[in-house]
């Protein structure tokens, strides 16, 4: 540490400053907090979103996998695909959710991407079930949405 730094007020400030200078330091650091705080909340909420959506997953797949007659059958639809196939698929991506947001909490840079592969990748999943469960189905859709947006707006921190 300089003979200049780390004897002011704030830890890191410049021991000399003039009124206006620390003035405009405490503006900096007052709004970087702000900031800085609503970026961990936004990432605490996708961690937290993430893991209820991580228990859908599981539950849909679970009951997919338990009883095929569970689910509407469709004609006609695009997407045919065996529902016990797809139940598994769901408890995999609920599965690796867990781990994802699990990192997410602890601030890894790794489970911000993988979050955001989940989210796609479970908004895919929920949409070829849609004639099945649609409203079900829509409803996780939203909630992935709803993580997108908060892990793509988290900032970036200098530290």
């Amino acid at each position: 540490m300089s003979a200049t730094e780390g004897s002011g007020a704030h830890a890191g400030e410049p021991a000399t400053m003039t009124a206006e200078q620390k003035a405009a330091y405490d503006r900096e650091v007052y709004e970087y907090s702000g900031k800085a705080a609503v970026a961990d909340l936004t990432t605490t909420f996708a961690a937290i979103l993430l893991i209820v959506i991580a228990g859908l997953e599981i539950l849909q797949g679970i009951a997919a996998i338990a009883n095929d007659s569970i689910y509407v059958k469709t004609p006609d639809y695009v997407f045919e695909f065996d529902v016990t196939v797809w139940g598994w698929i769901h408890v995999v991506l609920g599965i690796v959710a867990v781990f994802v947001a699990v990192g997410i909490l602890r601030t890894q840079s790794w489970a911000l991407i993988g979050g955001v592969v989940i989210a796609v990748l479970s908004t895919f999943a929920n949409f070829a079930s849609i004639p099945h469960y649609p409203w079900w189905s829509l409803t996780v859709i939203a909630f992935n949405a709803l993580l997108i947006w908060a892990l793509c707006t988290r900032r970036a921190r200098p530290y």
